[in-house]
């Protein structure tokens, strides 16, 4: 199969080095086929408890993948020789549920207080889907997943509230249960989808307005598909409003070094 993103076939500490340095700032869906990307959120430490029960209770938006100590850039579990500071290409920071910048790097943005929390992101169960012949438009396209937010409550803890985001593929009808198993296969990474089709019964007003991402061809013969997204974090602290918090920018993923068939078990 003829790769599609230049990157597809590099290695992640390849490419989390261009990223640092800057040769990198696009979204990441696509690269570095067969390796787990991650969404961040880095919030301080008196919240990062509740964060934690939230996550803990919505494991399908919010898979944990590792947790730092206080303060600590450094990821030990899922990547060598990573900074969380600086190895994502593009980075969005809250304060009071605004975004109030986005950053190329947050090196000077960093707090002594702030715990990092690395999530599965659905775009490590696209190799799969590839492999098997299910398309991946945005990959086709050159673009990010287009991404909505809905009317899914998640389930509430501590301070943290709101709705749950999804991701969606278009998926031609005869290969949807195909997709259903290859991602059902990978819970860490959002697992299967949340809904099929019909995306006004869960809160889309218009499939051609995504909230997050780009707008992506749905061909004839084919339904949108709907995954749990590492971005409802980002709604969520739209909802509940925390003073500060550092989120990766919505398809600008962390790479990290861990297999996906090793997430699989």
């Amino acid at each position: 199969m003829e790769e599609i993103n230049e990157y597809a076939k590099a290695k992640p500490s390849d490419v989390r080095r261009f990223i640092r340095e800057g040769k990198i700032r696009g979204q990441t869906s696509g690269m570095c086929d067969g390796f787990a990307q991650a969404n961040l959120v880095a919030l301080p430490k008196d919240i990062a408890f509740d964060f934690l029960l939230f996550a803990t209770r919505n494991p399908r938006p919010c898979p944990i993948l590792e947790v730092s100590e206080p303060g600590e850039t450094k990821v030990h579990f899922i990547a060598d020789e990573a900074d969380i500071t600086t190895d994502i290409p593009k980075y969005r920071v809250y304060e009071k549920g605004v975004c109030t910048g986005e950053y190329e790097n947050v090196t000077g943005l960093w707090r002594p207080d702030l715990v990092f929390f690395l999530i599965g992101c659905s775009f490590s169960f696209e190799g799969d889907l590839l492999a098997a012949d299910v398309p991946v438009r945005q990959i086709e396209e050159g673009k990010n997943v287009p991404m909505y937010n809905t009317n899914i409550p998640c389930k509430s803890a501590g301070i943290f509230h709101g709705n749950m985001v999804v991701s969606m593929r278009p998926i031609p009808y005869e290969l949807v249960p195909k997709a259903v198993l290859i991602t059902g296969a990978m819970p860490k990474v959002h697992g299967a989808p949340v809904h099929i089709g019909a995306p006004e019964a869960i809160g889309i007003k218009d499939i051609n307005k995504p909230d997050y991402g780009d707008m992506v061809t749905i061909k004839p013969g084919e339904v949108p598909v709907f995954w749990p997204c590492g971005v409802t974090p980002q709604n969520v602290i739209m909802a509940s409003k925390p003073d500060f918090v550092i989120t990766h920018s919505p398809g600008h993923m962390f790479i990290s070094d861990v297999k996906n068939v090793n997430l699989k078990y």
